[in-house]
Formats: C-alpha cells, sequence, structure tokens
C-alpha cells in the first residue's frame, strides 16, 4: 500500500482528493491522520507557489513519503482578481468562512450581474517519494450572488453561481456532483492524467 499525505488536515479536501484519485494501492491520509504538523508561511504570490510550499514542507515533515499540496482559491474580476491568493483570510486571522461571505458581499454591493463574474481556482502539487513534481490547475466559471444559498460545500461555495448549474450556487448540489464540474475535481482529473502518462 503506498501512502499519499494530502497536506492538509482539511477533511472536505482529503474526500474530494481521494474519491477522485482512487488509484489501486493508494492510501490518502491527512497530516493529522499521519500524526504530523506542517503549517508553512505561505507568501508565495501565486496559487502554484504557494502549493508548492506546502507540498515541500508537507513532505519534509512526514519524512519523505508521496505529497500532494493545493492551494485553491476565488478570484472576482470587479475585484481586479481579489481575494485571490489570500481567499482563506481574506477578512483577517482566524480563517472564518462566514466573515468571509460578508466581506466579499459588502465589496460587491455596488456592482451589477453582468460584472460579478469569477471563477474558483485550484493548483495542485504531487511530489513523489524522490520528489519529482507534477503540478495541475483546474478552474470552474460562474458569479457571485446576492445571498448566500445552499448547505453543501464551504468556503465561498454558497455565493457561488457556476454557469453550469443554472442558477444554483455551488453549496446547493451534492458533493458527487460538485465534484464534476469544481475547479478542484478539474484540478485532480488533470493530474490524474498526468499520473496515468507515468
Amino acid at each position: 500500500m503506498k501512502t499519499v499525505v494530502i497536506a492538509t488536515n482539511n477533511a472536505h479536501k482529503a474526500q474530494e482528493i481521494s474519491e477522485v484519485l482512487p488509484f489501486p494501492g493508494w492510501e490518502f491520509k491527512t497530516l493529522r491522520q499521519m500524526g504530523v504538523e506542517s503549517d508553512p508561511v505561505e507568501d508565495a504570490e501565486t496559487f502554484l507557489g504557494n502549493a508548492r510550499i506546502k507540498a515541500h514542507a508537507a513532505q519534509q515533515a512526514c519524512g519523505g513519503c508521496a505529497v500532494i499540496a493545493d492551494d485553491s482559491g476565488l478570484e472576482v474580476d470587479a475585484l481586479d482578481g481579489a481575494p485571490g491568493v489570500h481567499s482563506a483570510r481574506y477578512a483577517g486571522e482566524p480563517c472564518d468562512d462566514a466573515r468571509n461571505n460578508a466581506k466579499l458581499l459588502e465589496e460587491l454591493a455596488d456592482t451589477p450581474d453582468e460584472e460579478r463574474t469569477a471563477r474558483f481556482v485550484c493548483t495542485l502539487v504531487y511530489l513523489d517519494e524522490e520528489g519529482a513534481e507534477i503540478d495541475a490547475r483546474g478552474t470552474i466559471e460562474g458569479r457571485i450572488g446576492y445571498e448566500a444559498r445552499g448547505g453543501h460545500g464551504f468556503g465561498y461555495d454558497p455565493l457561488f453561481y457556476p454557469d453550469e448549474l443554472g442558477g444554483l450556487s455551488l453549496a446547493e448540489v451534492p458533493g458527487e456532483d460538485k465534484n464534476a464540474i469544481s475547479h478542484r475535481g478539474n484540478a485532480l482529473r488533470a493530474l490524474k492524467a498526468k499520473l496515468d502518462e507515468k
């Protein structure tokens, strides 16, 4: 059995990753499940840069096992791409989904519907046991609504209305439906294709 450490303690991310990368003989574990701590400073200016920081720190912490790290966030066109790499801490420390969503709605209060276009972005970095890197990127296009709707998902999902869902927020669909179209799902499928070529 090959253990692949997911460089997160976020159970939502871990579940998504294990569902989309069902490689025979692979076992996915979070940092907490491995009994290690890794909380590096994510000070890169890009999603890829931050994913690399997390991947290398997690690999060092777990003693050289294979690792998957992601960095993801929301880019809102009317806010010049913000919150971007600062998505998790948009409203400041500590991370708080409700405060982040409230700040986003406040920032967009005077923005008309046609200018509320946005996308979720996810960049993944996979490091094998020798430290060789494969990266992949996925996006999902949509727009920001005027109120939070839905009980599924997390983060900005209740405010994000994907183009493919015809008026539903990302938090109004079950996990398997979200994975079929989500930025992380798209990035994972791109990563899987690259891993299949190895």
